[in-house]
């Protein structure tokens, strides 16, 4: 739990009391690779803080094409957030493609720690501001941008990632075929 601390702490500092009504919110879990912690039509019980190991965020079209929404590493937050606020079955998968450790929080367990710590309520906007940023500059690449800009900015911000995720899923992300991701590696030597 101390690595939770830290990362509140990166935006929010809490006192040793905060912080120890804080952590009874939030539940820890061992994560195998290949291991789900979400399907499609599932409940969606939970929100998962990455403490450790590396996490695709899916779909699945009508035709069984897998589209990747997000990847998550350590201190990341995920889940089918449309599912998770809404209460919905969730429309996604998220799924392990390492070893990992990562913490659960419930909606009504963020809701009662933003109520009952204006802390965390100030962490929590934070942390979906610059989610919503990630996601519009996401979103922006993909309709305006080459597949070699994509790439270059995808190696900018994640460079630890690109040589941790297998190439087919860094080419799904991309939204790019593997002998596309290929030629941009090559080209990118």
């Amino acid at each position: 739990m101390k690595r939770l601390r830290q990362h509140i702490e990166e935006i929010s500092p809490i006192t040793d009391e905060e912080f120890e009504s804080i952590r009874t919110f939030f539940t820890q879990k061992n994560v195998r690779k290949n291991q789900f912690l979400l399907h499609e039509g599932d409940e969606v019980s939970f929100e998962f803080l990455v403490l450790d190991g590396i996490y695709k965020v899916y779909y699945l079209d009508e035709n069984g094409k897998e589209h990747i929404v997000q990847f998550a590493k350590r201190n990341w937050w995920m889940t089918d957030y449309n599912s998770y606020f809404k209460q919905r079955k969730s429309t996604m998968f998220v799924e392990c493609l390492s070893d990992g450790e990562v913490l659960c929080l419930t909606l009504e367990g963020r809701e009662k720690l933003a109520a009952e710590f204006h802390t965390m309520e100030h962490f929590f906007r934070i942390k979906l501001t610059n989610g919503y940023v990630a996601l519009q500059d996401r979103i922006r690449l993909l309709l305006s941008s080459t597949p070699q800009q994509r790439y270059e900015e995808f190696s900018k911000l994640y460079p630890d990632l690109i040589l941790q995720i297998p190439k087919k899923y860094v080419a799904e992300y991309l939204g790019v075929s593997r002998e596309t991701l290929s030629r941009l590696y090559s080209n990118a030597k």
